[in-house]
């Protein structure tokens, strides 16, 4: 069974055609990295960006991060080669290989038969599948395609660029707020109205939270792209944390450090989790089922949500051990 619980504060993307950023990479600070095959890498460069790759596995120290690649299109003529090739020569080194624009669930099990006849030529342990969901088609097969190898598949990424392409949204951005999508509120007394913007990715990143949490599945936000604009970063990053998202893709080393800070918990909610646990094991022992806590009732569905927070806040504990 291939591993499925490591963390995913932070996903950092780097183009397989550049060498001197892969050799970076594994002192990064992220908790995965994902080598990319596929949209940051030119046409003519795919093939040397796929031995730049292959050499960086091999030949870098990955121990203090998860490693993923991010293979090219099941459309293309590059997939089968990076797929073979990739797992064949180093895949003893890879955690996780990253499928874009997936649309069904077909899709998943055309990969996941690769790999589990090249691990067995190889004598290979598991790799784990991530699935890019970026178009309107992967979206509405969302729930069918979390279920699909649940063997392998470990985690599902929005890729709000693609799926803005996919939909024809009125975008050119990459992530966060867009002024067009809002509202007007009534009059007030003097006739004057305030324009609300709302947050135009709400649903489909929702979606795709729904069903990784029914399905054991990691949810992870995609790109933020103007890394020029931390603030911007941090307030897109906590608005997904606050749907449920696990983590979000850094397309630059500075989004590393806000991504943690976003996706970790912090020490008023660890100490409050702390005091729920406390509170509800004394309650337990009076055999009552619910209390009050600080003015707020709390009962076994606090008690949950307490125990997840403390079980991410020890992962990470182990993490940086």
């Amino acid at each position: 069974m291939a591993i499925k619980d490591r963390l995913h504060r932070s996903e950092l993307a780097v183009p397989g055609s550049n060498t001197r950023m892969i050799e970076k990479a594994p002192g990064a600070g992220a908790d995965m990295v994902f080598l990319d095959l596929e949209d940051a890498v030119a046409p003519d460069d795919k093939e040397q960006a796929r031995k730049n790759v292959i050499e960086g596995l091999n030949d870098l120290d990955w121990s203090h991060c998860a490693v993923a690649v991010r293979i090219n299109g099941l459309d293309t003529h590059y997939c089968y080669r990076d797929i073979v090739e990739l797992v064949e020569q180093a895949g003893d080194k890879i955690d996780s290989i990253l499928i874009p624009k997936v649309g069904s669930s077909k899709d998943i099990y055309f990969v996941s038969t690769m790999l589990e006849q090249i691990e067995a030529a190889k004598g290979l342990k598991p790799i784990n599948i991530h699935v890019l969901i970026e178009t309107a088609l992967g979206m509405a097969n969302v729930e069918d395609i979390a279920q699909a190898c649940p063997e392998r598949m470990e985690a599902m990424v929005f890729g709000v660029a693609d799926y803005a392409a996919s939909t024809q949204a009125r975008v050119t951005h990459m992530g966060g707020a867009n002024e067009q999508y809002g509202i007007l509120s009534h009059p007030d007394s003097e006739g004057n109205r305030q324009y609300h913007w709302g947050d135009q990715w709400h649903f489909a990143a929702s979606r795709l939270v729904v069903a990784c949490r029914a399905y054991g599945l990691r949810p992870i936000d995609g790109p933020f792209g103007d890394f020029s604009d931390p603030d911007a970063f941090f307030a897109a990053a906590n608005s997904m944390a606050a749907l449920g998202m696990e983590g979000k893709w850094a397309i630059h080393p500075s989004q590393i450090e806000l991504c943690h800070q976003v996706f970790s918990p912090g020490e008023v909610e660890v100490t409050r989790a702390r005091r729920i646990i406390e509170k509800m094991d004394l309650a337990a022992k009076e055999g009552k089922g619910a209390v009050s806590l600080d003015g707020r009732l709390i009962d076994a569905a606090s008690i949950r949500q307490a125990e997840v927070l403390i079980a991410k806040v020890e992962q990470i504990n182990r993490a940086n051990s």
